[in-house]
């Protein structure tokens, strides 16, 4: 069964082998927690959480909730959701990024884990459209989005800018 949880004490082990596997930079995708050991993933998870609660925040930041996208017990991906947007937040990044490990990828995991995730937050989303941003070179991506009713708003030369009605 496919799932939606967000980050939480109980999964802490799972959660952190994941976390830890995830590249610091993969198309434009940024993990603050690549590589990190298991002893201060406690404090990073303790950080995430309180995020999500609009605590903790660095300057400048919104809060966010981290999702992990789980198989029945494995997880698959990671989805934030960032609660608005600020004024950079809508001309770059928008509400949603996500993740998908490798293994798992080309197996619609990404198009029905944001399904799963826009079902969660319409509702909590002040605009009338749900903000994406994605890499021109990451076309199954795009894809993803498009099968989630996502359309291109605008493109610069290396992004474009997905909108997806509520």
């Amino acid at each position: 069964m496919l799932y939606l949880k967000a980050a939480n004490y109980e999964d802490a082990k799972s959660e952190w082998l994941f976390q830890r596997s995830i590249p610091e930079d993969e198309n434009g995708f940024i993990n603050d927690y690549h590589g990190i050991s298991r002893e201060d993933f406690g404090g990073a998870l303790d950080t995430i959480i309180a995020q999500s609660r609009g605590e903790q925040l660095p300057e400048g930041y919104v809060p966010q909730t981290v999702y992990y996208l789980r198989d029945d017990e494995t997880i698959v991906g990671t989805f934030h959701f960032r609660h608005f947007l600020t004024e950079a937040l809508a001309e770059g990044s928008g509400h949603i990024g996500y993740y998908i490990a490798p293994g798992y990828r080309g197996k619609g995991y990404g198009t029905q884990g944001l399904k799963l995730l826009l079902d969660e937050i319409r509702d909590a989303v002040a605009e009338e459209e749900i903000y994406l941003r994605v890499k021109k070179s990451n076309p199954a991506s795009l894809k993803v989005m498009k099968n989630n009713s996502g359309y291109i708003h605008h493109e610069d030369g290396e992004n474009y800018y997905v909108r997806i009605p509520k």
